[in-house]
């Protein structure tokens, strides 16, 4: 399991933090992901305007939009009422939110052959420093295109990506690399780089600061650099002093490799309110073998689990149990999970979320004596046959008896 990348303010003046020649950043942006998803199912929509997040005639708004759909002026977060009328002959398509986890999770798997720090920022979008990986994938330009090519041809969902110095150089780079391309800044030509943009490209500019940039007459990052520290920080404070570094494409943020992840967990917030025990038990299996593959698939051992239940008042309680031995099988951590639910629920108190964690890792297997030697034997084979199995066509496509229900409707 690759360590987490993080990062972390950096303090002192803007001209004490020099761009680091050395490094090369990567932002991997995925083109219009869900509703690329999407196509992977409805080849026969390629080409077509498509909406994803809802139909036409409801109250949501747009998820994702295909290239084809924005031309027309339809934007994410619009009503989808309001895409219907600015785009007529749009598909609309409702979204599918478990399908387009598997499928980033089958990104993040190929990004974290690539570099040990890697920074999954959403479902959709990630950075990796490929500092030092020369030796096994070459130059951080070609292993960037490397990885490029290797997402859309093991996938064959379309990605961008940009490279640079920094992180919100790299980000940058891949918006104006969309879609299905690579941008290269090189070190050193960041500030020409960004200069002819609107300012509002520089990551963390929203209405409220584009609106008193152009109150100072500020539309281009170039006007934003003419502007001395101090005049930015008298009218905005110390984020004047992020505007004068984001402008140059120093960064605000840098990365640093924290400690592995404390805890893997899984949560699932109904449509509607719910004290349907089958419903209820059903999602708690389904949640606890999805934390218990990704577990298998870091090389993982955990000890404790914990449940956490949220009430329809929004009241939200956590309970946690501690095994004797670590392990790394779903059967093992749903019993404790199935007796921390029967201890907390009253059996008629609606719920609107459910969830469920694993923590206190350890790597290589535990001794598992909670089990006979015949069953745990059976039990990790079942384990590495259904992974093998969801690797391949999805992990919703096999589920075990435990998470199914009568009316199950899950993709």
């Amino acid at each position: 399991m690759p360590k987490l990348a993080h990062f972390r303010a950096k303090h002192g003046a803007p001209s004490a933090s020099p761009i680091d020649s050395t490094a090369a950043i990567l932002h991997i942006d995925m083109d219009a992901f869900f509703v690329s998803v999407e196509l992977l199912a409805r080849p026969e929509l390629k080409g077509l305007p498509v909406v994803v997040g809802g139909q036409r005639d409801q109250r949501g708004v747009v998820t994702s939009a295909s290239y084809e759909a924005r031309r027309f002026g339809v934007q994410s977060a619009m009503p989808l009422r309001t895409a219907a009328k600015l785009c007529p002959q749009a598909v609309f398509l409702d979204g599918h939110h478990e399908l387009y986890g598997q499928w980033s999770d089958r990104v993040a798997a190929i990004l974290a052959k690539y570099s040990p720090v890697v920074e999954m920022a959403s479902i959709d979008e990630a950075y990796l420093d490929l500092a030092g990986t020369e030796r096994l994938h070459g130059p951080p330009l070609s292993a960037a295109n490397k990885l490029l090519r290797e997402i859309t041809s093991a996938t064959g969902l379309p990605c961008s990506g940009g490279l640079g110095s920094t992180r919100l150089v790299a980000k940058v780079a891949s918006e104006q690399a969309k879609p299905r391309g690579l941008v290269w800044v090189p070190s050193g030509s960041e500030a020409a780089f960004l200069a002819p943009l609107a300012a509002r490209r520089i990551p963390g500019i929203g209405k409220v600061t584009e609106a008193a940039l152009k109150n100072l007459g500020i539309e281009t990052i170039a006007q934003l650099q003419l502007l001395p520290l101090e005049r930015l920080e008298e009218t905005f404070g110390r984020w004047g002093t992020a505007l004068y570094r984001k402008a140059r494409g120093i960064d605000s943020y840098e990365f640093f490799v924290d400690a592995e992840a404390k805890s893997l967990s899984h949560n699932q917030t109904f449509g509607h309110d719910t004290n349907d025990r089958e419903q209820l038990q059903s999602t708690l299996s389904h949640l606890c073998q999805k934390a218990s593959k990704r577990l298998r698939d870091a090389g993982l051992h955990a000890r404790t689990v914990t449940l956490t239940l949220r009430f329809a008042d929004f009241t939200t309680i956590t309970r946690s149990q501690t095994l004797a031995e670590p392990s790394d099988l779903d059967a093992v951590f749903l019993k404790p999970i199935r007796e921390l639910f029967s201890r907390s629920w009253n059996g008629s108190a609606m719920l609107r979320l459910v969830g469920v964690a694993l923590s206190s890792f350890s790597a290589g297997s535990g001794q598992l004596d909670l089990l006979d030697p015949g069953r745990r034997e059976k039990l990790e084979r079942l384990a590495r046959t259904t992974d093998r199995l969801r690797d391949r066509f999805g992990f919703s496509k096999l589920q075990l008896g435990g998470s199914l229900t009568r009316r199950d409707t899950r993709d």
